[in-house]
């Protein structure tokens, strides 16, 4: 169990590594473009402060959608996949592997589970003590990309990739044949040049992988591994059409799709927006936060916090938010 542990630890520290890699790369990009080219190279004032403005357009989109990807935390089942009590002591107690299978199959009958394991049974973590829902998957590092992120990240790092590439590509040449005097300048833009192409062309093969993917609503894992379903194994068992198929990773609001935020309520299905209403108030009450005077920016049938419905609020801060955002 030690062993296990310590491994356990030690994955997670070696999965920072990349992070650190990348944003070190990063930091370096900014100051090798901010300072070295456009404050110590380029002597217009107009293309310099131009080159900036559009520059941190690029950077604040890359680093959101960044942080975003790597700092949401994993989604877990909800209770109702969770075995109750009896359930589980029946579970544990049932010693026949058939007997087992068949007890998971009578609760499953009440959840919306479609898939199953590779050998017809219903699929379930025994680590985890839950039904695992469909498309799920325990992660021994705890540590997993959302979708949506993963790909606005990929796509921003690839717009950025592509303006530093284009705006440098200038000075790249006039360093190399020698018109702009040698200096620290000269290090920072060849190589700044060269990163970013390498980047870019590494970019342009996963953000495409990538996007197939979500046009065929299907993971990484089912792109090699067909879900199976009571039918058999379906490798199109979740495409619904494109359209249908991306706003199950960016949301109803298309003004939204190009920004790191989603929404929890899709098709006026408010499960999922109740259930983390419940969570977060089970959380501060955990932790001895005061949840009395919570306010919902929202119109929909009332949310109700240990049986007194949320007051509804028009604007927060003096801010006014409209119900079509």
């Amino acid at each position: 169990m030690a062993l296990s542990r310590g491994l356990r630890c030690c994955a997670r520290v070696f999965s920072w590594i990349p992070v650190l890699i990348i944003t070190s790369v990063v930091l370096w990009s900014y100051y090798a473009y901010v300072f070295e080219l456009c404050v110590f190279t380029i002597s217009n004032t107009l293309e310099k402060v131009a080159y900036l403005l559009v520059f941190h357009v690029c950077f604040v989109m890359f680093s959101w959608t960044y942080w975003k990807a790597i700092f949401t935390p994993p989604a877990t089942p909800c209770k109702k996949f969770q075995l109750s009590y009896s359930d589980k002591d029946r579970y544990e107690r049932e010693e026949r592997p058939d007997a087992q299978k068949q007890i998971l199959v009578d609760i499953a009958k009440s959840l919306p589970i479609f898939t199953r394991a590779t050998s017809g049974a219903i699929r379930f973590c025994d680590r985890c003590q839950v039904l695992k829902p469909d498309r799920s998957h325990h992660c021994s590092t705890h540590t997993r990309l959302p979708v949506c992120f993963f790909l606005l990240f990929l796509s921003y790092s690839m717009v950025y990739c592509v303006f530093i590439s284009a705006s440098v590509f200038r000075f790249f040449i006039n360093f190399w044949v020698g018109d702009l005097p040698n200096g620290p300048a000269k290090f920072h833009v060849l190589f700044l040049m060269f990163v970013a192409l390498m980047f870019l062309v590494s970019l342009m093969f996963l953000l495409g992988y990538h996007c197939w993917l979500v046009v065929q609503n299907r993971s990484t894992l089912e792109a090699f591994s067909a879900p199976v379903f009571t039918t058999g194994p379906d490798r199109n068992g979740f495409n619904v059409g494109i359209r249908r198929n991306l706003q199950q990773v960016f949301g109803d609001n298309k003004r939204l799709w190009f920004l790191p935020i989603l929404g929890l309520i899709t098709n006026n299905d408010e499960t999922a927006y109740r259930e983390e209403v419940r969570a977060l108030m089970e959380w501060c009450q955990g932790n001895n936060l005061n949840v009395n005077r919570t306010k919902e920016l929202r119109e929909h049938a009332s949310i109700h916090i240990d049986g007194t419905a949320v007051e509804k609020v028009e604007k927060l801060l003096d801010i006014h938010i409209t119900n079509n955002l």
